[in-house]
């Protein structure tokens, strides 16, 4: 449909894949190397300022993956989440796949047997065949990154410099899915589409007590009850130090909209004024 055209090329565009031409730039022709999404793509070559790939690739192969986290059989629920809780991370669910991805690779590394594996999957109602498709997965992007001579930062997960980092890495490729909590309890606003979104079940933050209020989300799901899938808590401070500004002005018009507005004039008010003054 040519509306889904159009609106395939403004992302590129936003994502500063294209020209003034329409042609894919520089960038977006190494963005082009990735078989990924192009937001998930820009969000590797992000990590590379940011000193983050290890991480970002690890992210990038297990949202590329099936799901990892299995549908708990009836009456199995409770013990399911409480398995899944060992992975959760206070970040958000990037960080939760990045620890349950290197459990697996820890677990793998101790276990001599192919069996002992789908046992501790199971152990966890974990998909071993998720996890080892993302292994494969990761295994290719990095083979990528060496082909095309993109530098690969040394793991450091767990440090705050790192999460910060994984933080505006993401932010850098997904800007535009941006949600906020409208009223306190659960119900999601996206930026862009005005769509309201619930978390998804498999989501770290699901039936706790802490909602984040903004997020950054891996997709929305029409399907699956308008949920918002993999989600992370971010700050708008960090969202408006790395959204592209022609992005931001062509949102439509909300609250969630004049909140960050605010931000941008705390940030930067002799900018705003000079900007309102032209």
């Amino acid at each position: 449909a040519p509306e889904s055209l159009m609106q395939a090329l403004e992302d590129l565009d936003y994502l500063a894949a294209l020209d003034n031409d329409g042609n894919l730039s520089e960038f977006g022709i190494i963005m082009s190397e990735f078989p990924l999404d192009p937001q998930l793509s820009k969000a590797i070559l992000a990590s590379c300022e940011f000193e983050c790939v290890d991480e970002m690739l690890t992210i990038a192969a297990m949202v590329t993956a099936p799901n990892c986290f299995l549908h708990a059989p009836p009456g199995t629920e409770e013990i399911a989440l409480t398995c899944w809780r060992k992975f959760s991370h206070p970040a958000g669910d990037h960080f939760t796949l990045i620890n349950v991805f290197n459990a697996f690779k820890e677990a793998s590394a101790h276990s001599a047997s192919q069996c002992n594996n789908e046992k501790w999957c199971r152990d966890y109602f974990l998909s071993c065949s998720a996890l080892r498709m993302a292994e494969i997965i990761r295994a290719e992007l990095v083979e990528i990154m060496k082909r095309i001579e993109l530098p690969i930062s040394e793991p450091d997960f767990g440090s705050k410099e790192n999460i910060l980092s994984i933080k505006k890495s993401l932010l850098s490729g997904y800007f535009m899915h941006i949600a906020r909590d409208v009223d306190g309890s659960g119900n999601y606003l996206m930026l862009t589409h005005r769509q309201v979104a619930q978390l998804h079940p498999f989501s770290s933050y699901y039936n706790t007590r802490r909602i984040p209020e903004w997020v950054l989300f891996h997709e929305f799901s029409i399907s699956e009850d308008n949920s918002i899938r993999v989600v992370s808590e971010i700050s708008p401070d960090l969202f408006v130090e790395l959204v592209p500004q022609y992005y931001f002005s062509n949102l439509p018009p909300s609250e969630s909209k004049d909140i960050l507005q605010e931000v941008i004039n705390h940030l930067s008010p002799v900018s705003t004024m000079k900007e309102e003054q032209k």
